[in-house]
């Protein structure tokens, strides 16, 4: 340690070493990340198709964040499913596995996938456009099966046969959903018909209960990426789905008996068992358009510990940007995505979260988010190319 901790100070004295590079987890630790990646595409086939080139930029910039940042485990949202895992296997062989501008190869022992809801036609006119084909009419809206979907890299084993997902649990089957309500009519929650509501799944994507061992600890990794709370109407159909799919986690560790997954076994998490909420949630506890109650709800849940990752680069970014980010009330410095700051647009959020269970011992977090002086900051990409309008969040947790 002492000989790591020399080594780094006289790089960083030389002028080599980013003010961002990361410190890995002590001894005794365990890293978990959480990355929208957006590594998805606007036609089937085409992730895939790109990961087949090494010298693809956008893949090797996400690839060198996870390399600099090295977690143990890292859920990437927004990377498009197909069913054989090509686009997964490309994305290690090609880029993770391969050094990317000196950084250490990382490479996975354990790939996790499940199929995503997006782009799964419905036949139904969902966003009643006059037809019931198209993105929108999909359980999740996408054009293709898949797109956005979620892939779990881990260096620790996964146990398979415990997994859990919840890809088609009905919206109806919570108790007291807040289904969407046609402002037309003087009926409550009817926006969506009966008939409707017994097709009508509550991920947009899917929702994962995947265990990890890390040596005689298991973790249940609890991951999801609900859709955003905007993109519709004053019925409000994503604001209300996007507080379910969040309120889903807070019942789940709660131990609800109401919860069934795809293979029909019923019930939440045991009370004794480990976890960590992790994903894009969409839903900021401050500022923006979701239903924010709902998000601090779940940063306040009795199950629940909130680390609060934070950034220096955030805090930079949200001042120079400016625009809408000046009407936030939450800290910048804990800000995970970069949004347009124009009018309509978001600004800077916090949407993305690694949210250890109360039972485990946090040792160190922080969000990849380089000050604009910091070498590594290129990664980002350009503000009107930017790698990701996310940033990888990552928690240290330890382990007896």
């Amino acid at each position: 340690m002492i000989r790591l901790l020399l080594s780094f100070a006289i790089a960083f004295l030389a002028g080599t070493v980013s003010l961002a590079a990361q410190q890995p987890a002590e001894d005794g630790a365990i890293r978990i990340a959480t990355f929208n990646a957006s590594l998805n595409r606007g036609e089937e086939g085409q992730l895939a198709s790109d990961l087949a080139d090494p010298a693809a930029t956008q893949p090797a910039r996400v690839a060198e964040i996870i390399q600099r940042v090295n977690p143990d485990v890292v859920l990437i949202n927004e990377f498009d499913y197909d069913e054989d895992g090509a686009a997964a296997r490309l994305f290690v062989d090609n880029f993770l596995s391969r050094s990317q501008n000196g950084a250490e190869p990382w490479v996975p022992a354990a790939i996790f996938s499940a199929p995503s809801n997006t782009g799964i036609p419905t036949g139904i006119d969902l966003d009643r456009d006059s037809s019931p084909v198209g993105p929108g009419d999909a359980f999740g809206f996408g054009f293709f099966p898949g797109q956005y979907g979620m892939l779990i890299l881990s260096k620790l084993p996964i146990a398979r046969d415990d997994a859990r997902t919840f890809q088609e649990f009905l919206w109806r089957d919570m108790p007291n959903a807040r289904l969407p309500d046609d402002p037309g009519t003087s009926a409550p929650a009817d926006y969506y018909t009966a008939e409707t509501l017994e097709k009508f799944r509550l991920s947009s994507k899917s929702h994962w209960d995947v265990p990890v061992e890390a040596g005689d600890t298991v973790i249940h990794l609890l991951a999801s990426h609900p859709t955003p709370p905007v993109f519709d109407g004053p019925e409000d159909r994503n604001g209300t789905r996007n507080a379910d799919e969040v309120r889903f986690w807070i019942d789940y560790v709660g131990g609800a008996d109401y919860i069934y997954d795809d293979a029909g076994e019923t019930g939440g998490l045991p009370a004794d068992a480990s976890f960590v909420i992790l994903g894009d949630l969409n839903l900021d506890p401050n500022d923006g358009d979701g239903m924010r109650d709902v998000g601090a709800a779940l940063l306040a849940a009795e199950r629940v510990q909130d680390p609060m990752p934070a950034s220096e680069g955030g805090a930079e970014d949200a001042a120079a940007d400016g625009g809408v980010n000046g009407g936030h009330t939450g800290d910048p410095r804990y800000d995970t995505a970069d949004f347009f700051d124009g009018m309509g647009g978001a600004g800077n959020m916090r949407v993305d979260y690694v949210l250890p269970s109360a039972d485990l011992t946090v040792t160190g977090s922080g969000i990849f988010w380089p000050t604009a002086d910091d070498p590594l900051a290129e990664l980002l990409g350009p503000e009107d190319a930017q790698t990701s309008d996310h940033r990888l969040v990552w928690v240290d947790i330890a382990i007896e």
